[in-house]
């Protein structure tokens, strides 16, 4: 892969990344670190990557980074303490997107990212594979249980409302 390949990865496919990285992981500049080191381990191993794959080998990487960002941020516990004046009442807003988000919250880490990859950015059974590790038969397993989870929390009117 060249420098002017590279920047053309970048300038077509950073967006997407970093849109996918945001739906998994809730916050902004986490998202933006590991779209960061993502590129940043792209352009370290530019000698090896084919530029026809590019996609596929940048989705690979961010998804791993993100893993592992997952798993740091999990051995990690903060505490923060508020006083009675500083709570913020959180009122739910009725709305499709918030609703979705809370759908998608309560898959698990891989579901949501099977999700988010087929049905949000349009990738082959094959592709998911090859970027979360997995088998076709994997990805598709577990993809379907995800959509029944989906479904089973959409059509309660209870979470809608």
């Amino acid at each position: 892969m060249t420098e002017r390949e590279y920047n053309e990865c970048v300038n077509t496919y950073s967006d997407n990344v970093y849109r996918f990285i945001l739906k998994n992981l809730r916050h902004e500049e986490d998202a933006r670190d590991v779209v960061q080191t993502a590129f940043e381990k792209m352009w370290r191993n530019r000698h090896e990557v084919d530029p026809l794959r590019s996609k596929s080998y940048l989705f690979t990487v961010a998804y791993h980074q993100m893993i592992d960002h997952i798993r740091k941020v999990k051995r990690i516990s903060l505490k923060e303490e508020f006083t009675e004046g500083t709570k913020v009442q959180d009122r739910p807003v009725n709305n499709l997107k918030k609703v979705l988000e809370e759908a998608l919250s309560r898959l698990s880490e891989t579901q949501r990212s099977l999700v988010l990859l087929k049905d949000y950015e349009g990738y082959s059974y094959e592709e998911i594979g090859r970027i979360t590790n997995l088998s076709e038969s994997q990805v598709k397993v577990y993809l379907h249980r995800a959509r029944v989870q989906l479904k089973e929390y959409l059509v309660k009117i209870e979470n809608v409302i």
